[in-house]
């Protein structure tokens, strides 16, 4: 079965090199987005409440971008990326989340952990 892909867009009051930072070093990552974060070349491994997740690094774009694939779903087109979006006009900078889903009904909730893990973050930075 298919993953079902959705996109969010949060506002947030920081610069777009320290955000990107934040996403893109294990050691920031795990300030935010973890209880534990470790990289060994392109592999990634994530930990929440003893839990470990691993993910390859695919896209990492300095300032702007940082996309992995869970190793788990190897057999699919899943990633989620994590993208720095300034507005050309208003200078607002917002974070674009892409992320896969196992199906509609966990599209809102998935969305719901992203959202508290981005208020994490800007908590952590003081945005």
């Amino acid at each position: 079965m298919d993953k079902v892909k959705y996109e969010l867009e949060i506002p947030v009051h920081a610069s777009p090199n320290m955000l990107y930072q934040y996403i893109s070093s294990p050691s920031n990552l795990q300030e935010w987005f973890a209880d534990k974060v470790n990289s060994r070349g392109k592999i990634f491994s994530f930990v929440w409440e003893g839990v470990e997740e691993k993910a390859e690094l695919i896209t990492k774009k300095n300032g702007e971008r940082i996309r992995f694939k869970w190793l788990e779903s190897e057999d699919d087109d899943s990633y989620f990326e994590i993208l720095i979006q300034v507005d050309a006009l208003t200078k607002d900078v917002s974070l674009i989340i892409t992320d896969f889903a196992e199906d509609e009904d966990e599209v809102e909730e998935s969305k719901q952990l992203w959202e508290n893990q981005i208020e994490e973050l800007k908590h952590t930075i003081g945005a």
